[in-house]
């Protein structure tokens, strides 16, 4: 229940957490996996320990966060920093629906009603997020990124890297694409996923993203045991806490994703979805 005795625990425990996890940094070979800092409050996996993880050794600046299609956004990566850390949100999702229950939700917890973050129902494509994004105050420097759109992933993200310039950024890749094609699905302004096919064609390659963030300025530190979330940090910040990965690393390093074969991305291509090499 929002705003109840447990919530006020929760809080307590993540800020220990937090005091731990900064006194770890003052010994960068104690610092623990992702894999072994992963909880979920509010994201839909184990997403809140990581970004607790590495927003207490990184540190932050302005504690803004950016979530596109953040469905109700009571179950996303944002919640949590915004319901127990006391962050500054932009939340974008195309359900209108799903607007109205998180607008609802935010206005009614007590930790957030204040000042509850901007929810804005919008169809997201590479023609409007920056001026969404610029209308609503958060363009420029903000702490975190997060883009779940199973989708036009790729292309939004290669738009949006030339108007903010989030610290960390968190998005969902296909990992069906294997850890050697740099491979995404061709733009569609009005792509809509068929959760119905296996497998999902949508979205893009870890490699795909990996030298898109190499040409904006950031770098793979690593992904969520479930094997589709990655994590990047703007380059120059953290090295020696947060060491860079290779998709191939990432891959060898998760259990989920060494089960991939090059079977599945024969799968990929079989299907009628255009795909091309960026």
């Amino acid at each position: 229940m929002p705003g109840s005795d447990s919530s006020t625990g929760e809080q307590i425990g993540q800020i220990l957490l937090k005091l731990h996890y900064r006194d770890l940094a003052r010994r960068p070979d104690d610092l623990p996996d992702f894999r072994d800092v992963e909880f979920r409050c509010h994201s839909q996996n184990g997403e809140d320990g990581i970004l607790l993880y590495l927003f207490s050794v990184l540190g932050t600046t302005n504690r803004k966060v950016v979530e596109i299609c953040a469905g109700d956004g009571i179950e996303c990566n944002a919640a949590n920093l915004i319901v127990n850390h006391g962050w500054h949100g932009l939340l974008l999702d195309g359900s209108a629906d799903h607007v109205a229950q998180g607008t609802q939700f935010y206005a009614t917890d007590k930790n957030t009603w204040i000042a509850p973050p901007k929810f804005v129902h919008a169809w997201v494509t590479t023609d409007n997020v920056n001026s969404l994004v610029e209308d609503h105050g958060f363009a420029g420097e903000i702490d975190l990124l997060s883009l779940d759109m199973d989708g036009n992933d790729y292309w939004i993200l290669n738009s949006l890297l030339d108007r903010i310039q989030p610290r960390v950024v968190v998005f969902e890749f296909n990992p069906y694409f294997g850890p050697d094609r740099s491979l995404t699905i061709s733009y569609q302004p009005d792509f809509r996923l068929d959760f119905s096919v296996q497998p999902y064609r949508c979205g893009a390659s870890l490699p795909a993203f990996v030298k898109l963030g190499q040409r904006k300025g950031y770098r793979l530190v690593g992904v969520q045991s479930l094997g589709f979330n990655a994590f990047f940090v703007r380059q120059g910040l953290g090295e020696q806490l947060v060491p860079t990965r290779s998709a191939r690393e990432c891959f060898e390093r998760n259990e989920r994703l060494q089960a991939w074969s090059p079977a599945w991305l024969d799968a990929m291509f079989s299907g009628n979805q255009a795909l091309q090499e960026v």
